[in-house]
């Protein structure tokens, strides 16, 4: 974790040289990159919540190796994707909010789309692979220009009883499944999949559900009753023994307080469940389209989500934490001849993993600067020994390190958590205090970032996104969260 902005020039045009010296080979397996926003451990096969219905994430996950500890370089779409496809930490280019616009200091020749084309693939893609406020068209042959939604009117359900509490927005619809982006963007990609390629290709597809709002057809919403809804784990008094940075970032007096009062908590994730089940639908659509094609046999597929999601653990809601909640979510490999289907890793990874291992898959030699390794070897053997931790950012200097066993948290101002992740899965007594545990702490201190480049900066609110399924007043509520979320803790 040694490298600095700017970057060794003399490796990337090596790299990329010897990245172009082989893409006349026909034989590279194609790959199909899906991206899920805000989905967290809340599907079928990692059995976190019984409630959810994710058959067809289920179904990919047992055409392959299924990761069930796999965690986000940062609790926050747009770093937490810029450190996936560039290969550098948060850390290290001082990309750690929404508002930080990356581009300029992510160069075009670092990115993993850039590497794919350099080796002779036909990249494309649609929806969210990069956050969508800060696109570079650059990086791809094609990518789908307006992903809006349907022709018909979205409008909501009359059983809707208004947009959500606060800023936690839901509410069924009162439309058809393709008037909604991501429906577009799935079409996007079944249409890749059924076009005669004369080159290799990268296909990225990138859906939004389940990001607020959890605005989808009314039939999800069915599908949980919300008088049957269980409650995640929750502790009255979570909050106790937690230092006042985790407290700032918690903010039990914000989102958690108005569900609270509001009385609607297992509307809220009523919500949740039904916006994962409306992508999950179109997961299915894409596999069908998949199994159909002439590319089946030869296209790796990886499956991944930006970050995790709180509904009021930790008195807490939305991302944007250092927890199990925030940073845990699913990740799923399909490599033909190389994985096997229906198997399970149980080791810790982290998303710095995709970059290297995408490359090493493909034949595509990694780029000196990326600074993730590769996994490769835990694809066709899980049980392999792996030492390395999965190290999540947010924020400057805020950073927590997870092993199978332990997490520690390091707050900026040096207040610390640290739990036992066997015996206290739910992360309910720290242990930062306890003398008992202090060489264990110490051990994985050790294992914390050398250095923390500045925040890049950026206008405040900026970066918000706008989906195109919520009501006129929904951009302008985007841009005053983003404002609030960027304050100082």
């Amino acid at each position: 974790m040694k490298i600095r902005i700017p970057f060794l020039l003399a490796s990337i045009v090596l790299s990329l040289i010897t990245a172009r010296g082989t893409a006349a080979d026909a034989k590279k397996p194609n790959v199909l990159f899906i991206a899920v926003d805000d989905l967290r451990d809340w599907v079928g096969y990692l059995g976190h919540n019984p409630q959810t219905k994710t058959p067809n994430i289920d179904r990919l996950a047992k055409m392959g190796l299924a990761f069930t500890h796999s965690y986000c370089a940062a609790p926050v779409c747009n770093p937490s994707r810029a450190a996936l496809m560039s290969g550098l930490r948060p850390f290290t280019t001082g990309v750690y909010e929404n508002n930080n616009d990356w581009r300029p200091v992510i160069a075009e020749p670092l990115t993993l789309t850039h590497q794919f084309r350099g080796a002779g693939y036909f990249v494309c893609g649609a929806g969210k692979i990069y956050h969508e406020a800060y696109r570079r068209v650059s990086d791809w042959d094609d990518y789908l220009a307006n992903e809006g939604g349907g022709k018909g009117p979205v409008k909501f359900s009359p059983q809707a009883k208004n947009d959500g509490v606060g800023g936690i927005k839901f509410a069924p619809l009162d439309c058809r499944d393709e008037d909604l982006p991501d429906y577009k963007i799935t079409d996007y990609g079944i249409a890749q999949l059924g076009k005669k390629h004369d080159k290799p290709f990268f296909l990225a597809v990138g859906l939004h559900k389940p990001h607020m709002p959890w605005n989808v057809p009314q039939k999800y919403y069915d599908m949980f009753p919300a008088d049957k809804i269980v409650l995640p784990p929750y502790l009255e008094n979570d909050l106790d023994d937690i230092p006042p940075a985790g407290v700032a970032m918690a903010k039990p007096w914000g989102d958690h307080k108005n569900i609270l009062e509001s009385g609607r908590w297992k509307e809220a994730i009523q919500g949740y469940l039904a916006a994962i089940a409306y992508t999950d639908m179109n997961i299915g659509r894409l596999l069908d389209a998949f199994e159909k094609s002439a590319y089946k046999n030869n296209t790796i597929i990886c499956f991944w989500c930006d970050h995790g999601w709180h509904l009021g653990e930790k008195h807490h809601w939305r991302k944007f934490a250092l927890w199990e909640e925030a940073t845990r979510s699913p990740l799923i490999w399909v490599v033909p001849g190389v994985t096997k289907p229906g198997s399970v890793c149980q080791r810790t990874v982290d998303f710095m993993t995709i970059y290297p291992t995408m490359c090493e898959v493909c034949g595509i030699p990694a780029p000196a600067h990326v600074e993730g390794k590769s996994i490769r070897a835990l694809l066709s053997d899980p049980g392999v020994v792996r030492d390395e931790p999965a190290v999540t950012t947010y924020k400057f200097k805020n950073h927590t390190v997870r092993t199978e066993d332990w997490r520690l948290i390091r707050y900026e101002n040096g207040d610390e958590e640290f739990y036992d992740e066997k015996a206290d899965p739910n992360e309910w007594t720290n242990l930062a205090t306890n003398p008992k545990y202090a060489e264990q702490k110490a051990r994985l201190a050790k294992l914390l970032p050398d250095h923390n480049h500045e925040d890049i900066g950026g206008a405040v609110g900026k970066g918000a996104e706008d989906f195109g399924d919520g009501t006129k007043a929904e951009k302008k509520r985007l841009k005053k969260e983003a404002r609030q979320q960027s304050a100082p803790m």
